[in-house]
């Protein structure tokens, strides 16, 4: 019986495995729905009329649109649009936020607070307003809800590698380090930046669903990607016309898709949190 129990105990999951597993198969799912909307044919959700509002079935796994177009393919190739959107405005906004967080609290003084005055305006602002009004001066389209989402992304991860910096100036290495004549930048190079990577890249990951979702949503209220872009936002707006006379799978698997990635995005994000976290890292 003792036997049996070891044997189980040997092949039991710790919890950092099970954690490892978690984020292995969501960003295998997410980069799976990229690489495959990246490269997928026009020729995948072409129109064909004389399947329009096929419902779902053999043929049309999601059903068929308005133009007999095939709602699955559609569907991974608008996620895929809007992962490649919100992939590269995170990147983007991320950069932001270290450069200004890490500057903001190694400067001090009036930086500092001009810093924190900027962060206080953006946050201060309703988020989507501020999305939609930044999309519409740099003109819409994919460059606008680009921009727009990179540069109203950034304020709270600055707050967070600040509130990280000012820690680190009050330890003896850093101080050590400014007695031996190093200059600012070099002192942030060398003892800062590495300390708050793991902050940086769980709140990186964060981000992710965040522009997504705001992409899908400027994108629907018709201040983001045009028409004929086979984005998640589109296909939703679309559907906004037709859901009323019962086409109800023309809402229901793009919205799944979205909030099945956004989901997924979180579970790497909150479950790196705890890997990198010293107290529950060693779980």
């Amino acid at each position: 019986m003792f036997e049996r129990k070891g044997t189980r105990a040997r092949f039991a999951l710790n919890t950092r495995t099970r954690v490892t597993v978690l984020i292995a198969v969501a960003a295998i799912y997410l980069l799976g729905v990229f690489v495959w909307g990246l490269f997928m044919s026009p020729d995948a959700y072409a129109v064909h009329y004389a399947d329009k509002f096929t419902p779902p079935g053999g043929k049309y796994l999601f059903g068929a649109d308005f133009m007999g177009r095939n709602m699955f393919f559609r569907c991974v190739k608008g996620l895929s649009v809007s992962l490649v959107i919100g992939v590269i405005a995170s990147l983007v906004s991320s950069v932001i936020g270290l450069v200004f967080g890490v500057a903001s609290a190694t400067a001090g003084g009036r930086f500092d607070k001009f810093i924190l005055l900027c962060v206080d305006c953006c946050m201060g602002l309703p988020h989507l307003v501020l999305l939609i009004l930044i999309s519409y001066m740099l003109g819409r389209g994919a460059r606008g809800v680009l921009l727009g989402v990179a540069l109203t992304h950034w304020p709270e991860l600055t707050r967070l590698v600040r509130a990280e910096v000012l820690q680190l100036r009050t330890t003896h290495y850093v101080q050590a380090a400014y007695r031996m004549g190093k200059s600012r930048f070099r002192v942030a190079w060398d003892h800062m930046l590495p300390h708050v990577l793991p902050v940086y890249i769980v709140g990186l990951v964060l981000l992710f669903p965040h522009a997504v979702m705001h992409e899908a949503s400027i994108t629907f209220l018709g201040f983001g990607l045009p028409a004929e872009t086979p984005a998640i936002g589109v296909i939703l707006a679309e559907s906004m016309r037709h859901i009323a006379t019962g086409k109800w799978w023309l809402a229901l698997f793009p919205g799944l898709m979205l909030i099945i990635a956004v989901i997924l995005f979180d579970v790497i994000g909150e479950n790196l949190k705890r890997l990198l976290n010293p107290d529950s890292g060693n779980e």
